[in-house]
């Protein structure tokens, strides 16, 4: 299996000679045509870019900070609005000088791991014999659910990694990623995703890390020191808002006031940014209060640089610098759209060279922009390229020509044990899980044979592909159905499909019912495929106005529960539905966030019990009648069910909640210090107790409450959280450090602060347990905290040779 070490992150920590050749190498030239002091490893990078910024000319200059993709007419839609493309350059023009990024050489279309490194190779060849300094461009590529190309190893999307609520296994998973990516010339990825759910009608649910923010921000974390462990740069996205948007509508204006952006939703990419070392920021497309983020200099350049000292590229998501002329309508062409980008603090134009071209260079000629603004963005440019090696002499496009297993075993063992920790048992009222083979059972939904339903939409199958159908998936990627026959060998399977995912028809229906009618056992097995702006029933542009099951998929799951002896659901989908009135009349029910090509065997191992489900949800599952926008964090008055609305937010399965095929209890909760200072730390501690009859993984969660407060504060906020592995009997102690910085928020003045007063700490096992709760009290002036605060707790179990048995 791939290692997977610490990761410190920042991609100047990364293994050694991580972008450089071996002896086998790709040339690309015998030499370069001009060398300097920015050739010399041995000087700072900060000095070497200084150096070569400043024998550069405009033009060169220009190039740096604009991109192409070639071969972008052969790729489908898959980027929003492609036709902008109609202005692109071709690649041979647009490398004149020379060029900031590659765009998707490997995530276009169908290409071998061998052919694309060449591809690549030759790419890069051509872009450093067009320019004096033989600088290469920085190629970037797709990594969501892995890395974005044919046969590479799909990984469950990212609201199942949450569901693992374990970050050392997300980062062991990004640094494979990274490593795959690395060895054939690839130098940042575009991920990961860190905006924090608000709406769950939105169509990127699927690609988040759920509707919490220190969850988020724990497992962004991860998988930013994965990825630059490996030597790529990770690109968090998107900055800021872009999950806010009114009535969940992809691209639409945020709905987010100060306080909200504050506090819910810019965390987990600031502590990407100080504590990961993140080196890139993508923008959102979206606006705040009329401003859009791709022309917001408080927001690109006040907060993320001059308040949190971040010190990579901000790169545009693609096309965003045109849409501030075609969407948002704030300059009056390109080049006024280019003007307020650059202004801003949008140091790198993707996916190809349009404002940043040009018009950048015509506004020198007249003095609309600086010289100092133009030197500010490519100095950034310079300075990364020389950090990730490529202005070192003997620099090559890929660690090596041996050849390239993007689907290793390796891979696919990460990805495995990530789809069976996601797994999320919801309800098993009846006990009928674990299965103990039936005779005969009905494999019956849209879900189940139809290995897309699988994937995320930034998965190669689901992104590409579908542009490319005479071409076969590239992976192995069994079914539900497949993997429900291999786990159930002596038991007789028959499957219908019953309807669509998404088109309403229930002509299927009938004959559905009938093998349900006459099997020992049912699995149903409903959800989404993922798509893009339309095309899926989950992902980028897939939004809906409710929360029903696409298509006819409710009435097929009532009429099956109606008719079978035994029923279980299993919901497979990149969003949570209002299946609450289903669960209820379900034997047991299973929710799978997209969990990956190993993602159809850790269902089937779920049913079987040879895998204990130890799945958490990262977002609720809501009410029948639960309006949106709403998620459990939410002060008192949002969550009042009498008296207030006739709407009912009460989640149908809480934040947090995942069953076992054990039980655990949570007692003995106390903490060291009753009264800490504003400034201080407290260990809460509690006895985790494994009290049924099979091992299992319990996962103990921290919440805080600040019962009065400047302002509203939410009823729970989760603080920490950690995986415990219990055997049958066994008691382990759980510690959480907490400092007095976590109870932070931004007050009505919009500085963040601690207060003094009483906080109640409570460990329980979800956001609607009730836990057992200690109080604390900070004591001291209000103390006002900024980016250099304590933003984790460090959680652990009580060390191995303390444990007990009960």
């Amino acid at each position: 299996m791939t290692p997977c070490g610490s990761g410190h992150g920042g991609f100047d920590d990364a293994l050694p000679g991580a972008q450089k050749e071996t002896d086998e190498t790709l040339t690309i030239s015998d030499e370069r045509p001009t060398t300097g002091l920015w050739n010399d490893p041995a000087l700072p990078a900060s000095v070497r870019a200084k150096a070569l910024l400043d024998v550069m000319t405009e033009a060169e200059k220009v190039a740096q900070l604009g991109s192409s993709w070639p071969g972008h007419d052969t790729s489908g839609d898959v980027a929003p609005m492609q036709d902008t493309f109609r202005d692109a350059q071709t690649f041979h023009e647009a490398i004149v000088n020379g060029l900031g990024h590659l765009t998707r050489v490997f995530g276009t279309a169908p290409i071998a791991a061998e052919a694309g490194r060449d591809r690549l190779a030759a790419l890069q060849a051509e872009v450093a014999a067009a320019n004096r300094f033989g600088i290469p461009a920085i190629a970037h590529e797709e990594c969501l659910t892995g890395f974005t190309t044919w046969q590479a190893t799909v990984y469950p999307t990212p609201l199942a990694w949450a569901a693992t609520w374990d970050p050392e296994l997300v980062l062991c998973m990004a640094t494979a990623i990274g490593s795959d990516m690395a060895a054939v010339g690839v130098h940042q990825g575009l991920a990961p995703v860190l905006d924090v759910v608000r709406d769950y009608r939105w169509g990127r649910v699927e690609e988040t890390l759920g509707e919490d923010p220190y969850l988020v921000s724990e497992l962004g974390l991860a998988y930013v020191r994965g990825l630059q462990s490996a030597g790529v740069v990770a690109t968090v996205k998107h900055f800021a808002g872009y999950s806010t948007s009114r009535a969940a509508r992809n691209h639409a204006p945020a709905a987010v006031g100060p306080r909200e952006l504050a506090d819910v939703i810019l965390p987990p990419f600031e502590k990407a940014v100080v504590a990961g070392r993140a080196g890139a920021v993508m923008n959102a497309y979206n606006d705040i209060d009329g401003v859009p983020c791709g022309a917001d200099e408080t927001l690109l350049t006040g907060l993320l640089r001059d308040t949190w000292e971040f010190e990579g590229t901000v790169v545009s998501d693609y096309w965003s610098i045109a849409f501030l002329t075609s969407l948002h309508q704030v300059a009056a062409d390109i080049v006024g759209a280019a003007q307020a980008a650059l202004h801003a603090g949008i140091d790198i134009e993707l996916p190809h060279t349009s404002g940043y071209g040009e018009p950048l260079t015509a506004m020198l000629r007249d003095g609309r922009i600086s010289s100092d603004l133009l030197d500010r963005a490519v100095l950034r440019v310079l300075t990364q390229k020389i950090e990730l090696g490529l202005l070192d002499p003997g620099w090559r496009p890929g660690r090596h020509t041996a050849p390239v297993d993007f689907d290793s075993p390796g891979n696919r063992d990460v990805a495995r044990r990530i789809a069976e920790e996601s797994v999320v048992l919801l309800s098993n009222g009846s006990g009928i899980l674990p299965l103990t083979g039936p005779q005969s059972i009905a494999v019956i939904g849209p879900a189940a044979d139809e290995a897309r339903c699988l994937f995320g939409c930034y998965s190669f199958p689901n992104h590409v592909l579908p542009h490319h159908p005479e071409i076969s998936l590239g992976i192995e990627a069994p079914t539900v159905l497949d993997a429900i026959r291999k786990e159930f060998p002596s038991s007789a399977v028959r499957h219908e499909t019953g309807c669509p995912i998404s088109v309403d028809d229930r002509s299927g229906i009938e004959a559905a019912v009938a093998i349900a009618a006459a099997a020992d056992l049912t699995i149903l097995v409903v959800g989404d495929r993922s798509g893009m702006f339309g095309h899926g029933t989950s992902g980028e542009g897939c939004d809906v106005a409710a929360l029903e099951l696409p298509g006819a998929q409710d009435d097929l799951v009532e009429a099956i529960l109606g008719a079978a002896k035994r029923a279980v659901l299993v919901v497979v989908s990149g969003r949570p539905y209002a299946i609450g009135r289903h669960t209820r009349q379900a034997d047991a029910t299973l929710q799978a966030f997209f969990p990956g090509q190993e993602g159809a065997a850790a269902i089937a191992g779920v049913l079987s019990g040879r895998i204990n489900p130890s799945g958490r949800l990262p977002v609720q599952i809501p009410g029948d009648a639960a309006g949106q926008p709403g998620t459990y964090l939410a002060a008192p008055l949002a969550l009042k069910t009498d008296g207030v609305s006739n709407i009912d937010p009460t989640p149908a399965f809480p934040f947090g909640h995942g069953l076992s095929y054990t039980t655990f209890s949570l007692d003995e909760v106390n903490v060291d210090e009753a009264v800490v200072d504003v400034d201080g730390s407290v260990t809460v501690q509690a006895r985790v107790t494994n009290t049924g009859s099979r091992a299992g993984t319990a996962v103990p969660q921290l919440y805080l409450t600040d019962p009065v407060a400047s302002v509203t504060r939410p009823v729970r906020q989760l603080i920490g959280f950690t995986r415990v592995d219990l055997a049958a009997g066994e008691t382990r102690t759980v510690r959480f450090e907490v400092h007095a910085d976590m109870t932070a928020f931004t007050g009505r003045d919009l500085r963040r602060r601690v207060e003094p007063g009483q906080i109640t700490l409570t460990i329980a096992q979800s956001a609607g347990d009730l836990g057992s709760s200690v109080q604390v009290t900070l004591e001291g002036d209000t103390r006002i905290v900024d980016h250099t605060r304590t933003m984790s707790t460090p959680a652990a179990p009580a060390d191995t040779a303390a444990r007990n048995m009960r």
